[in-house]
């Protein structure tokens, strides 16, 4: 039984995903039977887990997950027209290194050939979805750069290193703004959707689920350069005024942060759990790096104690992670406002488990 008092972050990321895995069979995730980004945030949330305490309960759940959809020969069903079919590729890595054969690296070329595939702006940045022509999104920058990374290193394939990193500086070029150090959720080149600034191409508001993807993916980036990489330092720079532009916009009393980030002053906006998990994650991962001070530490311990009196455990004991905003598109306020929420969403959990892992160490357990 969980004390929710006096739990441990790890004890807090066990019982979440062994809630998890008491409702579902690892084919079973919502949303079933696909290879997901879903699924893969949630079960990369459980790798980091499974590295912290080697229970092998978690890799082999995640296995069941990914050998469920990819056949013997690395062949699976997924979309051929987005960067978030990518992302559940981050848990073929360790399962190729582990177990060996051909299937995991086959599965892994086929979704590093997407990058041959998918649709560009005239600046070489990834179209999101096919069906969101010439824009790109924050969130893509984890959905397919972490994975471009990941396999450079695992494979040897140095020109995603420098792809992936374009990736990011065409989104601060075009979505970073000065006033608040922070990005827009999008931003379209062609100018076309309705949400877009004529001038700009920017969507006019800071997601906080957006932005979120954005830290993990930085910070991840900085797992994944080599020490020597000339870029290495620019990325460094960018996460360290990040982490400190989320810091100026931590709600102070509840520790959390708001759907739409900078307008906590308004009524009808809300603290949201899964940026908060993404940035109590981003936060940690910087101090550890030495690119933010004590006062960051700091913001990562108040956020992780607000998502801490925030969960739940119902009466069989089973983790709940409330007020996660379900997927959305780029917009305006009243669209990021008026989204409904869930509970244990696997976008909001497999945060939930990043955050506790980073967080471990730091709170001295």
């Amino acid at each position: 039984m969980l004390h929710q008092t006096t739990a441990t972050p790890i004890e807090w990321a066990r019982a979440a995903c062994d809630s998890l895995m008491s409702a579902y069979l690892p084919e079973e995730l919502p949303p079933a039977g696909r290879w997901h980004y879903h699924q893969g945030v949630f079960l990369c949330g459980m790798e980091m887990l499974w590295e912290a305490d080697r229970d092998e309960r978690y890799d082999a759940y995640i296995k069941r997950y990914v050998d469920q959809l990819v056949d013997d020969h690395g062949s699976f069903y997924f979309a051929r027209d987005e960067l978030d079919a990518i992302q559940a590729g981050l848990l073929l890595f360790r399962l190729d290194e582990r177990n060996g054969g051909s299937k995991y690296r086959a599965a892994a070329d086929k979704l590093r050939s997407l990058f041959h595939t998918l649709n560009r702006t005239s600046e070489g940045g990834f179209w999101h979805k096919d069906k969101y022509p010439y824009n790109m999104w924050l969130d893509g920058l984890y959905m397919g750069g972490v994975f471009a990374l990941k396999y450079a290193r695992a494979y040897g394939d140095n020109g995603l290193r420098d792809m992936a990193l374009h990736q990011e500086r065409l989104m601060h070029r075009h979505m970073y703004d000065e006033r608040t150090g922070l990005l827009y959720h999008a931003w379209d080149e062609s100018r076309r959707m309705p949400w877009a600034d004529m001038e700009t191409g920017c969507s006019p508001e800071f997601w906080g689920r957006s932005l979120g993807w954005y830290g993990l993916a930085i910070a991840q980036f900085m797992d994944e350069l080599p020490d020597e990489h000339a870029s290495r330092g620019l990325i460094a720079a960018t996460l360290s005024d990040f982490a400190k532009a989320l810091m100026r916009y931590q709600d102070p009393e509840s520790g959390l942060w708001y759907q739409v980030v900078d307008k906590g002053h308004l009524a009808d906006n809300w603290l949201e759990t899964s940026c908060t998990c993404l940035f109590v994650y981003t936060l940690a991962k910087a101090y550890k790096l030495g690119l933010i001070g004590e006062d960051g530490l700091h913001a990562a311990k108040r956020g992780f104690e607000g998502l801490a009196r925030v969960c739940r455990v119902d009466e069989r004991g089973r983790f709940i992670l409330p007020d996660i905003c379900i997927g959305t598109s780029a917009g305006d306020y009243e669209n990021y406002v008026t989204r409904p929420t869930s509970e244990n969403d696997l976008h909001g959990v497999g945060a939930f488990v990043m955050a506790c892992v980073e967080m471990q160490e730091l709170l001295g357990e």
